[in-house]
């Protein structure tokens, strides 16, 4: 009887990620729970939770960037923002993640830089991994 090929190379794959396994430290699975993607899963997922709400310029998995468009929220049409999220490790920790934010305000019908404040991208980080740590908590309840 002939076996299909995708699920044999998924065989394969699974048996050989198994080979060496017991003369590695055991870590925390779940903090650095990686998938298909090169940074952590959980701070990538809640990245893309927390900013669903603006248009997404780039997106890039395995460098860990999140890049969204101009955004102008509809009750302060005169200011926009927008947002660069960069996951820099596998593991679930706070320094492995930093959020950097531009804003414009309109003057005369021209968008000209204006400051933000530090506690605007320091809220968006606090959001993020309050997020991720949800979706952590969450996996590990139903696993």
């Amino acid at each position: 009887m002939a076996v299909p090929i995708r699920p044999l190379i998924l065989i394969l794959a699974l048996g050989l990620a198994a080979c060496g396994q017991k003369d590695r430290p055991r870590t925390d699975l779940a903090a650095a729970k990686i998938t298909q993607i090169g940074v952590n899963s959980y701070l990538w997922r809640a990245s893309l939770d927390t900013l669903s709400f603006m248009p997404l310029v780039q997106t890039d998995s395995n460098g860990g960037v999140i890049v969204t468009d101009w955004y102008a929220n509809p009750q302060t049409p005169t200011e926009r923002m927008k947002v660069t999220v960069t996951i820099l490790d596998q593991d679930l920790r706070a320094d492995a993640l930093k959020v950097a934010a531009l804003r414009q305000v309109s003057q005369n019908g021209q968008w000209l830089d204006a400051p933000v404040q530090a506690a605007t991208v320091q809220k968006l980080e606090n959001i993020i991994l309050t997020r991720a740590r949800d979706l952590r908590r969450n996996s590990i309840t139903k696993g």
